[in-house]
């Protein structure tokens, strides 16, 4: 009996848990892509865009890992057209970033796409977050249509990523997102 009220007690004060997290989940989700711009853009300076190719290759995972460590969140990024194998969404993810698709279609700002809710993770409750990735001037680079490329770049996303499907955005269009998630 004390176990059953117990249970439904944490049930009933999960959509207020999941309130108070979401503005945490924002902050956390906002910090990894400016550091990485900022990483970028030196190296484009540096190498030109396939110099800058291992930034998002290997910095960004970092970024992620030290902000996972640091939040206590569990931090990647997803895209339906992924380059790194890693980014493949889960069916959860997968289903954001597919409503995220159609909410730009219908002409709300990519910028502002977020979602955040409690969800089952096994037997256990967790809360999930994800916050859209538009794609900006700099990541056309790299991600923009194939004949706008530079030879370089094709042939470096060619050895790299032999499955390569993040070619062919525009400035603006979703790229992929930050994804959170912290047990409860």
């Amino acid at each position: 009996m004390r176990t059953a009220l117990l249970a439904a007690s944490l049930l009933a004060a999960l959509p207020a848990l999941a309130t108070d997290l979401l503005p945490e989940a924002r902050k956390v989700a906002s910090s990894v892509p400016g550091k990485l711009l900022s990483v970028l853009s030196v190296e484009m300076d540096k190498g030109g865009p396939e110099g800058a190719i291992s930034v998002c290759r290997d910095k960004a995972p970092e970024l992620a890992k030290a902000a996972s460590a640091e939040s206590g969140w569990a931090i990647r990024r997803v895209s339906l057209n992924n380059r790194n194998p890693k980014a493949v969404p889960d069916a959860w993810e997968r289903a954001v970033l597919e409503d995220f698709d159609r909410r730009a279609a219908a002409g709300e700002n990519p910028k502002s796409l977020e979602k955040g809710e409690v969800v089952a993770d096994g037997e256990k409750k967790a809360y999930r977050y994800m916050k859209a990735l538009p794609t900006v001037d700099l990541c056309l680079n790299c991600h923009g249509a194939s004949a706008s490329l530079t030879p370089a770049v094709r042939e470096k996303l060619a050895a790299l990523y032999p499955q390569d499907k993040a070619v062919g955005y525009s400035a603006g269009q979703i790229r992929g997102a930050m994804t959170l998630k912290k047990p409860l």
